[in-house]
């Protein structure tokens, strides 16, 4: 018989959300895992909404303060799902506390905040994981053993897109994410850090890159009230925008091959447009995150017109048999989410961590510092 597991999440926005769901269909994908989660307690500053969160998903109880958590017995694992100013903060007492910790990107604002998180993980023996759910995708992971094989030859470059219109309306609230202090560096740490993750998850390390930046809405309305996901706003005082709407980066790997990572955050016309193109002397492998479950392949010995085919991923890639039974039934978004939740539970049972660790989110971190000090400067920057 399995054995349960405290859980809390703190925030409950949109990600605090898909977390708790994450938790509740573990048993349904993955019944031989031996542990269960047990919702025991939620927390989110936001007046009445740890309530509401309770009383749809079954949380035992709520707070306003997320140090009651970390004082709490029953909760052994942490999801940390609260704006990003407080991942540090919140990773490290947790850490501290004895709790396992699911955290999401960025692991707070700067290298340094990864670090101090990590370090406090490996002090206190505890599992870390942290939110890069794309490389969960098995089509990625089919990806990555296809270019470790080198049925496509030695790779020659890559090139690594992340579009989104959701902060492209002029009236998007100036919450948050769009400040220095709280949000970070804008669309480098919400998305140009995935596109970092599935670099060297695909390629192996990073050595150096240049990069350039921008902000294209320098102003937004300041939100009357609390506010959710992506909020609209109107006459409300205006604010400055204060961190990056779009990123071009050039990107040298360990291995010598070359890469181009490209993130906007107000793409109109764009809805989730993430995806990779790797390059090899003899062939190419392409994924669209909108075409989840589905691989281009261009391998074999004619080089010139050689044709691209599409595969289909299946049961016996990555995680894909735990939620269909057949190749071409789609998986989505929230699915790599559950993935990420049971290799998190898994890490907790077995002690041994499965998929992204905090040591991934420091080298995503120290990245987008060498692309902010690039921009400054216009040089290349080395990653040591």
């Amino acid at each position: 018989m399995a054995s349960t597991l405290g859980v809390a999440v703190v925030g409950f926005g949109w990600m605090g959300r898909v977390h708790t769901q994450a938790y509740a269909r573990i048993a349904h994908h993955y019944p031989r895992l031996g542990l269960r989660p047990e919702l025991i307690r939620v927390a989110e500053e936001v007046p009445g909404r740890a309530e509401e969160a309770a009383a749809q998903f079954g949380f035992a109880s709520t707070t306003r303060d997320w140090r009651e958590i970390a004082a709490d017995p029953r909760v052994r694992a942490v999801s940390i799902t609260a704006p990003n100013f407080l991942h540090r903060e919140i990773g490290v007492t947790m850490a501290e506390a004895g709790k396992h910790i699911w955290i999401e990107k960025p692991v707070g604002l700067t290298a340094g905040d990864a670090g101090a998180v990590a370090d406090a993980v490996a002090k206190a023996g505890v599992q870390g994981t942290v939110g890069f759910n794309y490389r969960n995708a098995p089509a990625v992971e089919a990806a990555r053993e296809l270019i470790a094989s080198g049925e496509i030859g030695t790779v020659t470059h890559v090139r690594v897109r992340l579009f989104s219109d959701y902060a492209a309306h002029p009236e998007g609230a100036l919450t948050w994410r769009y400040e220095r202090a709280r949000g970070g560096s804008g669309v480098l740490g919400d998305l140009a850090s995935h596109g970092v993750d599935l670099a060297r998850f695909l390629l192996g390390d990073i050595v150096s890159l240049t990069a350039d930046t921008a902000i294209f809405v320098p102003e937004r309305a300041r939100p009357t009230g609390a506010t959710a996901g992506h909020t609209r706003s109107t006459g409300g005082d205006l604010g400055p925008v204060e961190n990056e709407d779009y990123v071009n980066c050039l990107l040298r790997f360990a291995s010598g091959a070359r890469g181009v990572l490209e993130a906007c955050r107000v793409s109109v016309g764009e809805q989730n447009n993430y995806g990779f193109e790797v390059h090899g002397t003899r062939g190419a492998v392409f994924w669209d995150f909108r075409r989840m479950n589905e691989l281009g392949v261009s391998r074999g010995t004619t080089y010139q017109d050689q044709p691209v085919s599409t595969v289909y991923v299946g049961p016996g890639v990555g995680e894909y048999g735990a939620f269909q039974p057949g190749a071409a039934n789609s998986m989505g978004y929230d699915d790599l989410k559950v993935v990420e939740a049971y290799r998190f539970l898994r890490s907790i049972a077995e002690g041994t961590p499965y998929g992204t660790t905090l040591t991934d989110a420091v080298h995503s971190a120290a990245a987008l510092e060498a692309m902010t000090r690039s921009a400054g400067t216009g040089t290349w920057v080395d990653l040591a």
